[in-house]
């Protein structure tokens, strides 16, 4: 079944709607407890079984009729994981469009199996995941009908947001335009409706010149915004007033951008631009995403997805810990430090 476009740009208005409504409900779907679960996820029973080798899983997928394949990268343990079955693939019409597009290949990031990729070379599950950079679970990949990897999602996202990457990519919209404009071109409007930003006191004042900034040796924390961003809200109510976070924070040069203002803006490279433009050059869509850069102006590490407190105070002090020095795999470095303290 091939559902029209205007179908997801609907749900996403809706989606979008929903998200900028602040309600008294106890419970808000997208702020949830991160820490480590008690017991291990189960995968929903209709993810398949590779058979060792992704080509001839995409050649079985194929032969039925489906577009590609996806694989899904997770941890037994995963609150993120959780949260993307229960309210992503729980919603019907996503589990079912998925299920008519692709099949589903689960990967345990630091399983041991051996599975040879598209590109005929074989990995370990940990080292494919390596591979794509699946640093927060859950991750997916997809790959197209001739085995080439075209499209990423990594982490949580509310299902409107999931629901429109789906149909990106599966409509392959990801041939003529980014992931960002095409929901900038769902949502006409959206990203420039009243609103203002969060005010901390720990995001300095602009000019924005990080490249000069970074000269003190400190690491850069940029946060990425918007006006009217429920998601937005939630990091600075819940996460970002823990004291845990603050005091990783006060160690850090921290900046907030509208991203799609045209605030002048000096990268940490030297480039002249603004926010808007320089959010497109990284590529970003989610809001809020949390971008992080050494002192010679290397993006160590970003957050562009749902996140709580667990997940960014790791973040925060796997780069006030220079944690990145040690193992450029993010996850690799927490669970040492797990296994230490």
């Amino acid at each position: 079944m091939r559902l029209h476009p205007l179908f997801f740009i609907l749900c996403l208005s809706a989606g979008s709607l929903w998200s900028g409504i602040t309600t008294a409900r106890a419970t808000d779907p997208l702020s949830f407890d991160d820490t480590i679960l008690d017991e291990a996820l189960e995968h929903p029973d209709w993810f398949g079984t590779s058979f060792g080798d992704l080509r001839e899983d995409l050649k079985k997928a194929v032969e039925k009729g489906k577009k590609g394949i996806v694989v899904y990268y997770g941890q037994q343990r995963c609150a993120y994981c959780e949260q993307f079955f229960k309210q992503d693939l729980a919603q019907p019409d996503i589990a079912r469009y998925m299920q008519e597009n692709y099949d589903v290949i689960p990967v345990d990031i630091w399983g041991i199996e051996e599975l040879i990729d598209t590109d005929g070379k074989s990995y370990s599950e940990r080292e494919l995941s390596i591979k794509y950079k699946a640093n927060f679970t859950p991750s997916l990949v997809f790959y197209d009908s001739e085995g080439t990897p075209v499209f990423r999602v990594r982490g949580f996202y509310p299902p409107y947001k999931f629901r429109a990457a789906l149909a990106y990519v599966t409509e392959t919209f990801y041939k003529k335009e980014t992931f960002r404009d095409y929901l900038a071109r769902a949502e006409p409007g959206m990203f420039f409706m009243q609103g203002g930003l969060n005010e901390r006191d720990f995001f300095i004042e602009p000019p924005y010149d990080f490249k000069t900034l970074l000269k003190d040796g400190k690491p850069l924390a940029v946060f990425f915004e918007q006006g009217n961003c429920h998601s937005c809200d939630l990091l600075h109510s819940g996460p970002l007033n823990k004291e845990d976070t603050l005091k990783e924070l006060s160690r850090m040069n921290t900046a907030q951008l509208d991203m799609w203002s045209d605030t002048p803006v000096v990268t940490p490279d030297g480039s002249r631009t603004t926010a808007k433009q320089w959010a497109n050059r990284l590529g970003l869509f989610h809001s809020p995403s949390i971008l992080f850069f050494d002192e010679d102006g290397k993006e160590i590490i970003r957050i562009d997805s749902v996140v709580q407190y667990y997940r960014l105070w790791g973040v925060l002090d796997y780069v006030n810990r220079r944690g990145y020095l040690k193992s450029p795999d993010y996850q690799a470095w927490r669970l040492q430090q797990r296994k230490t303290r």
